[in-house]
């Protein structure tokens, strides 16, 4: 096998004159050395598209094509027998650039009418709502650019056989990549494998296919032996996507009584110099602008989203894509709607909270809210965090000359979302179905295949609990089979949050056809009808009568080798099902959450000294894995609102290419969570996840 490194654009843009690669192909041990120009005609270009109009596509070349458009972006490959001396061969790479201005901030690339997507909304009567509101707040916010930094990093090895080509990659979405990937090399996709083992993190950075994964496959094509990259820190910093760099423009229209009553907002996305691929760059502003009104009731509401291009790396998915700043902006005009009237902060959201019985609740964006019960999980939250001691001791505090500040937020989170959605959204490369094989062995053991990757959700856990209840075998007894499309039902991939209303609508489906399949087997062994087989303990028994059984094992072996006779009547041989789910969402969950801060007034350090949660994911399948999640969540939300930030300077360099300089959070920057549940299940989805 061999490995990949890649020579990268020190500018953020330029035009390439010259690549002098001589020097680095007489080093030992290099196999190859690739520019654009040698992959031209042997990868294509990612170019996704978003149907509807004003959007202007982008063609994001395998490596840079004559022209480099952020610094950091791959110009040359090597190949050599080590990663050491494919990483010394790319100091000798010599290229010339013809350095040219660069596009670094939102304004320069309105100025220069760098749009790649616009889309506008209007709902209610807007200008009349506004003309007789008497209060009218109107604010500016902005926020950074933030990098997803999964531990692990991306990483691809590939494998050309002569006839087909096998990938190993730490993917999100492995039936999206091996199409994407057939489409670039110009094969088939039954001649594409890929495989996704373990994956380390990925928080949305691994939903989408990157110019280096088009590399690597089609080197180990090109060069006929197996090629591999792991990508480095700074080049995960520097050249995969990043997230969140947006401005709105708010207004918001109260009556007296502080009850929002309509809502103005122009979301602008720095989008960077290419769509991401396979989501474009509308994601981010789309997401901000849809969820903006949260769990409040707006009844008039106007907004533009636009996304535009810069001299950096595409904006793309990363944790609550577009939904973090929505949120961020509703709560805090809520805030200054608190301040002018002189309310506490929990009134006015308690004025303007959508009731329970209100559901399903259509919000001024357009989006039918399934689901919730705001008021309630406000009140949980206040009861677990003693708000009203909290204020005491705030007031005491500051008394004393301290800064306390108790901050509280709902927000709302669309999930669950199928294919009607992202053809909604004008998105024909995402599929939105997912799908599941469920295999009880003659031996009763049982194996699940997904379309969907874990990337350190607990999916096996979750899945072989689920599994293991149906079927009424050991949990030890299931196994989820690792990611592999050569073996795995085709499907979109984990991300946006739809693991959940994943394994209710395919793991669970299938299981219980298996389940209905051994009943049967079962009736006709023990002599009671099917409907009266009860599965547990790893056997199948009559119910009410526990001594009337037969192991599950036995059934499954009955399964595959027919006794004399036959099976029953409409039970065909073998236990296997595959079952495909198209979500029927969005869906929504939500939370509430309340922060108590002190920043110290000597040196401006925060401290979070607590932080209480109230969720509702509907039902919790397993609360250790729920509370984990949201632990992680929120340890990445302190890191946002406190430490993380891309920087780049006037002429698109970036200024925070390490860890040293680009601020994550430590385990003493993150408090002790206090975690509570409110279930409320959805009406769309299986089981109500």
């Amino acid at each position: 096998m061999l490995a990949v490194a890649f020579v990268r654009s020190p500018h953020a843009h330029a035009r390439i004159a010259a690549i002098d690669a001589a020097a680095a192909r007489a080093l030992a041990g290099v196999a190859a050395v690739m520019t654009g120009a040698d992959l031209r005609d042997r990868a294509r270009p990612l170019a996704p598209r978003l149907l509807g109009g004003g959007f202007t596509p982008t063609e994001w070349p395998p490596l840079a094509d004559g022209e480099v458009r952020f610094c950091g972006q791959a110009v040359a490959a090597v190949v050599a027998a080590t990663p050491y001396v494919a990483a010394d061969a790319c100091e000798q790479v010599r290229v010339e650039y013809e350095p040219r201005p660069a596009v670094a901030t939102v304004d320069d690339a309105l100025a220069a009418g760098g749009v790649l997507f616009p889309r506008g909304w209007r709902q209610g009567e807007v200008e009349t709502v506004f003309a007789e509101a008497p209060i009218v707040l109107r604010e500016r916010f902005t926020h950074g650019r933030l990098a997803a930094v999964p531990l692990e990093p991306r990483g691809v090895v590939a494998d050309w056989d002569g006839d087909s080509l096998t990938v190993w990659a730490s993917t999100q979405i492995p039936s999206v990549l091996r199409s994407t990937l057939a489409t670039a090399l110009g094969l088939e996709e039954t001649r594409v494998r890929v495989i996704t083992p373990d994956v380390g993190g990925g928080f949305g950075l691994k939903t989408h296919v990157f110019p280096e994964d088009l590399v690597v496959a089609a080197l180990a094509r090109l060069i006929g032996r197996p090629v591999k990259w792991v990508e480095e820190r700074r080049e995960q910093l520097a050249a995969a996507s990043h997230a969140r760099e947006q401005r709105v423009d708010v207004e918001l229209a109260a009556d007296a009584e502080g009850v929002v009553r309509g809502l103005r907002a122009r979301v602008v996305s720095d989008a960077g110099a290419y769509h991401i691929y396979p989501l474009t760059g509308a994601l981010e502003p789309l997401g901000s602008a849809a969820i903006l009104p949260g769990p409040y009731r707006a009844e008039a509401y106007e907004y533009e989203a636009v996304a535009v291009a810069t001299h950096k790396p595409p904006l793309g998915a990363y944790r609550g894509v577009g939904m973090t700043m929505g949120a961020f902006v509703m709560e805090r005009m809520l805030d200054l709607v608190a301040e002018r009237l002189a309310l506490d902060p929990i009134e006015a959201r308690r004025r303007n909270l959508i009731a329970r019985d209100a559901y399903p609740f259509t919000t001024a964006s357009g989006m039918t809210y399934d689901s919730g019960d705001f008021p309630k999980a406000l009140e949980q939250a206040l009861a677990l965090a003693g708000y009203d001691a909290l204020r005491r001791e705030q007031q005491a505090a500051r008394a004393a000359g301290g800064l306390v500040g108790i901050g509280v937020a709902c927000y709302t989170e669309y999930t669950g979302m199928g294919s009607a959605v992202f053809r909604r959204r004008g998105m024909e490369d995402v599929r939105g179905v997912e799908a599941a094989t469920v295999t009880m062995d003659p031996d009763g053991g049982v194996r699940c295949a997904t379309s969907f990757p874990s990337q350190g959700q607990g999916h096996a856990t979750t899945i072989a609990q689920i599994v293991a209840d149906r079927l009424g075998v050991a949990l030890e007894r299931v196994r989820l089979v690792p990611a592999d499309t050569a073996v795995a039902p085709t499907g979109s991939g984990t991300f946006g949050s739809r693991g959940a209303v994943s394994i209710g609508g395919t793991v669970v489906a299938a299981a219980d056809r298996i389940r209905t399949r051994l009943q049967a087997l079962a009736g006709a062994r023990l002599e009671a009808a099917a409907a009266d087989v009860v599965l547990e303990g790893g056997h199948a028994h009559v119910r009410g009568f526990p001594e009337r059984a037969v192991a599950v094992a036995d059934l499954a072996r009955l399964a595959y080798s027919p006794p004399l006779g036959g099976l029953p009547a409409d039970v065909g041989p073998g236990l296997s099902a595959t079952v495909c789910f198209d979500p029927p969402g969005p869906t929504f969950s939500g939370a509430v959450h309340v922060a108590v801060v002190e920043i110290d007034r000597a040196t401006g350090r925060v401290r979070v000294r607590r932080y209480v949660v109230v969720e509702d994911c509907g039902p919790v399948v397993n609360p250790t894995i729920v509370e984990g999640q949201i632990h992680g969540a929120v340890a990445q939300g302190l890191g946002e609102a406190l430490l993380e930030s891309v920087v780049y300077d006037g002429d698109g360099q970036l200024l925070t290419a390490t860890l040293m300089d680009y601020a994550l959070p430590k385990a003493d920057d993150v408090p002790a969570f206090e975690i509570g549940h409110l279930e409320t299940p959805s009406p769309l989805t299986p089981g109500g996840m």
